[in-house]
Formats: structure tokens, sequence, C-alpha cells
């Protein structure tokens, strides 16, 4: 998987947007103004960033050694995922995917 096709499956998703907020060497992708992907354009190998359920990240965590505790952010809910080889390709979506819908979940209305 390259910048490209993660850009693209980003993109194929329901009102997601791409932004540059940080500099011109991250990538952010948001829905509904939350960021749920970034992208470091300059990372060899590639890599980037995806929210993740708390109990999933530890297990993929100690399931791969591409998949290590979020750079730069929350490390209980972001998980980097480094593009070596190791995640096939629909891997690496599903990790984008659950990260788009943890973002993209409706807001729970608080009862009064």
């Amino acid at each position: 998987m390259n910048i490209e096709d993660i850009r693209e499956h980003s993109l194929s998703k329901p009102g997601v947007e791409e932004a540059f907020p940080f500099g011109e060497e991250t990538l952010v992708f948001k829905v509904n103004g939350k960021i749920f992907l970034l992208v470091g354009l300059e990372n060899v190998p590639l890599q980037f960033n995806v929210k993740c359920d708390p109990e999933k990240a530890l297990e993929l965590r100690e399931e791969y050694d591409c998949i290590i505790p979020g750079y730069h952010m929350n490390k209980k809910h972001w998980n980097t995922v480094i593009i070596d080889n190791t995640l096939s390709n629909k891997q690496l979506k599903g990790l984008i995917d659950h990260s788009y819908d943890l973002v993209n979940k409706p807001m729970k209305k608080s009862k009064k």
C-alpha cells in the first residue's frame, strides 16, 4: 500500500476531507471535523496514525511489530502503523476503516 492507495481509500468514505493543518509533511484526513488518519509523507518506510479501540490497540501491538503506540498521539487511543509488508492491503484498509468508524459514530444524546 502506498500513499495514493491510502488517500484513495480514505477519500472514498462519506464526508471525508483532507488537509495539511500541521504542515506540508503531514496529510490529515477528517470526518465531521475530527481526525481519523494522519500520514507522514516523508517517513520511510511509509506509516500512518489511526484511532483504535483501546483493547484492540493493545492486541494489535502485541501481535504485530509494525503496530506501535501512536506517535505524538494519545497512546491509549491511537496506533502508528508502519507499512513494511507485514500486513496485507486488506488489513491496512481495515485499520483505516475502524478508525473512520470510531470517529464517525453518532454522538449519544444525554438523557435529561
